[in-house]
Parts: structure tokens; C-alpha cells; sequence
């Protein structure tokens, strides 16, 4: 299967996240849940996000260790998800946390 076709289906599932999600990395899956908690996205809708945001705003180097955690990975479309996500939540900390040191006096 061709990265293509990975972030395609990816894109159009997501349904079951919870039952690959949570055992494969509970740390992200309980930071998925408290922003749905707090009025965010679902799992699904992130997950759906991070691939579209991925895809548009990652550099060379995100992409390059991308491709280095599929290739090492026993399930190429699990690693590619987590870590889409993972760097989602990374820029959505940073984009939060620069908002708040703007508001700071």
C-alpha cells in the first residue's frame, strides 16, 4: 500500500479508533478524550484533522520522521496516525501557549 492510499484511509475511517488507540498509546488517547471533554473535536474528528493539518503544514523533517516510524512500525497505518495526532497536539500546545504569552502583561 502506497503512503497515498494510507492517509486516504485513514482519512475515511476512523470509527473504531478507540479499540486500537487506547492500548497502543493511552497518553494520547486520554489527552484526545479531554479535549472532546472540553468542548473540542471527538477522537474521530482529530484524528481526521491531524491528517489534513499534517499534510498541509509539516515540514521536511516531520515528514521525514513520519516515514522513518512507518517503516520501523509493525502496522505502518497505526504509526502514521499516532504520530499525526501527536504532532497535531504539538501544535495545537504551542499555538496555546503562545496565545497566553501574548495575553500576559
Amino acid at each position: 500500500m502506497m503512503l497515498g492510499d494510507v492517509l486516504a484511509a485513514a482519512q475515511r475511517s476512523g470509527a473504531d479508533i478507540e479499540t486500537w488507540l487506547k492500548p497502543a498509546d493511552p497518553d494520547l488517547w486520554q489527552t484526545l478524550n479531554a479535549q472532546a471533554a472540553a468542548g473540542r473535536e471527538d477522537a474521530v474528528t482529530f484524528a481526521r484533522a491531524a491528517i489534513a493539518d499534517f499534510s498541509n503544514r509539516a515540514g521536511e523533517e516531520d515528514w521525514a520522521m513520519l516515514v522513518s516510524r512507518m517503516r520501523d512500525a509493525d502496522d505502518p497505518g497505526r504509526a502514521l496516525l499516532i504520530t499525526m495526532m501527536g504532532w497535531r497536539l504539538g501544535i495545537i500546545r504551542k499555538e496555546t501557549s503562545g496565545a497566553n504569552e501574548e495575553m500576559t502583561p
